[in-house]
């Protein structure tokens, strides 16, 4: 067996790599800090997107909670990995027994994952015999109680004021670094035979139980998976913006990251980076055209909201005229030799 059979498997996430390696190295050449901040937060996003694309584009059901569990992940992480001087500087009333603790950034990382995998793994299977609206709206209430806690837990949150003082660990390659882990973890996860049960579930619930599918437990499995690499995410992204509150976690970053999974297509792990890097791209020039605007001073009252309104257009045009997103079920794959088309390999089934 040659080396392109043996990679054959492997075709679309090493092409989605590629991709993301590509936006990397030019963002690095570009040697524009603003740029490079741009992709760093851009390659986060795309974790939090992939993360929930592995539950939503296997179960077929919108989950609102997910960036509750990056909110956990990553005021997790930081109370890790903040040293205690910082730690008592920023909230005098944590508690006691968190002010010692202290840990290199990887394991502040993935505790902060394991602990929102956890929360989600206690909460979330009650929840997963509801499908459609009831799905929905759960899902929404559940983000609500995770917001709540977060905002009036003083003494772990700090409750409503920033959290500052957090070490800028994640680099543009820390970002790319655990992005591409991400897409790996995703792909395989959907061609895996929870994946394939999950799909099974979601395109007929009744037929997948009469072979013997456990809707439920292969949404669990998902769902928990899903709250891992969210909280991993959050760990990132706070270690990044290194300030933040609890409204960082909240409906408006939950808008840009399922605008992000709609747009570029919930069904495939593709969609989800075409989407990241599509609207990404256009929220900065929208930016760009409202603080242009405001620097002129065309509107007396200020011109604000004009990149999220464009956005949510979008978003409601993507949905009446493509529902399945720009990529739909497909993946991108990396187009066969011609020496390979005439060899007669069969061609490659769509997703």
């Amino acid at each position: 067996m040659n080396l392109a059979a043996r990679l054959k498997p492997l075709n679309t996430p090493l092409t989605l790599v590629a991709a993301v390696l590509v936006v990397a190295v030019l963002a690095q050449l570009a040697g524009i800090s603003l740029l490079t901040r741009i992709v760093t937060v851009m390659f986060v996003s795309l974790m939090l997107v992939l993360g929930l694309q592995l539950y939503m584009g296997n179960s077929g059901i919108l989950n609102f909670a997910h960036i509750g569990f990056m909110g956990i992940g990553a005021y997790t992480a930081v109370l890790f990995s903040m040293t205690s001087e910082a730690k008592v500087l920023t909230n005098s009333d944590l508690y006691p027994f968190l002010v010692p603790l202290h840990l290199p950034f990887l394991p502040s990382l993935l505790i902060g994952g394991l602990v929102a995998a956890l929360f989600a793994a206690l909460i979330s299977y009650p929840l997963m015999r509801l499908s459609d609206a009831a799905a929905v709206i759960t899902s929404f209430a559940l983000l609500v109680i995770i917001h709540v806690v977060l905002l009036h837990w003083d003494r772990v949150s700090n409750g409503p004021r920033t959290l500052f003082g957090v070490d800028n660990y994640t680099t543009l390659w820390v970002s790319v670094i655990f992005a591409v882990i991400t897409i790996f973890i995703v792909y395989f996860f959907k061609e895996s035979r929870i994946g394939l049960r999950l799909r099974a579930s979601r395109d007929d619930r009744y037929a997948a139980a009469s072979i013997g599918i456990n809707m439920e437990v292969m949404r669990w499995l998902a769902f928990v998976a899903s709250a891992f690499i969210a909280g991993v995410g959050g760990g990132l992204w706070a270690h990044f913006i290194t300030s933040f509150t609890p409204y960082s976690f909240y409906l408006n970053e939950t808008f840009v990251v399922l605008a992000m999974l709609v747009i570029g297509g919930p069904y495939s792990v593709s969609g989800a980076v075409v989407g990241t890097l599509v609207v990404t791209a256009a929220r900065e020039v929208l930016r760009g055209i409202e603080n242009q605007v405001n620097i002129m001073q065309l509107f007396p009252q200020g011109f604000f909201g004009f990149t999220e309104v464009v956005l949510a257009i979008v978003l409601i045009l993507i949905l009446i005229y493509r529902p399945t997103g720009i990529m739909g079920s497909r993946e991108l794959r990396w187009p066969r030799r011609r020496g390979q088309a005439e060899l007669g390999e069969p061609a490659e089934p769509e997703a």
